[in-house]
């Protein structure tokens, strides 16, 4: 467990931890990306970008799955998302530009729902908002209100993750 206070004037704290729900992630994040660097074993232009955003991306993924702040996990989830529109729109196949162009546009418009979500989730209720998970999951927010939560991380995450 790592914790850190990061931006002072909202109470913002650097919170990365690995729990028994988060390992399996992690792990699998590391098989995967090892399979995929290992398979992109014939890329000879530019191969130290590469390696570098592929690294780049991990550490985002490692960063989700660890972390122990919901804006954190937001951020972080973020970040991920620009090694791999550079990945996408510089060794992507013959429509390259274009499939770059459209992930990040759908990406941007669904982290608009998980951003609120998120704020919603932090700000509610509270005099001190926190979006510290452990505090988080023991309030309890009105029906309506979870209802509004669920959909605009459902939307968010069937666009981040496709159905």
């Amino acid at each position: 467990m790592e914790n850190y206070k990061w931006i002072h004037f909202f109470d913002f704290d650097w919170r990365l931890g690995i729990n028994g729900l988060s390992i399996g992630p992690i792990l699998l994040t590391g098989f995967i990306t090892t399979l995929a660097t290992l398979a992109a074993q014939p890329v000879t232009r530019e191969y130290q970008l590469f390696y570098f955003l592929m690294l780049a991306m991990y550490s985002g993924q490692i960063g989700q799955f660890s972390s122990q702040d919901i804006l954190l996990f937001f951020i972080m989830w973020e970040l991920e998302l620009i090694p791999v529109y550079l990945l996408l729109s510089i060794w992507g196949g013959k429509k390259r530009f274009y499939s770059a162009t459209k992930f990040i546009l759908y990406t941007a418009g669904a982290s608009v729902f998980l951003l609120m979500g998120i704020l919603g989730i932090g700000l509610y209720g509270s005099n001190k908002p926190t979006f510290n998970f452990e505090t988080l999951i023991n309030r309890s927010y009105p029906v309506a209100l979870e209802i509004i939560f669920y959909t605009a991380f459902l939307i968010s995450f069937a666009v981040k993750s496709p159905i």
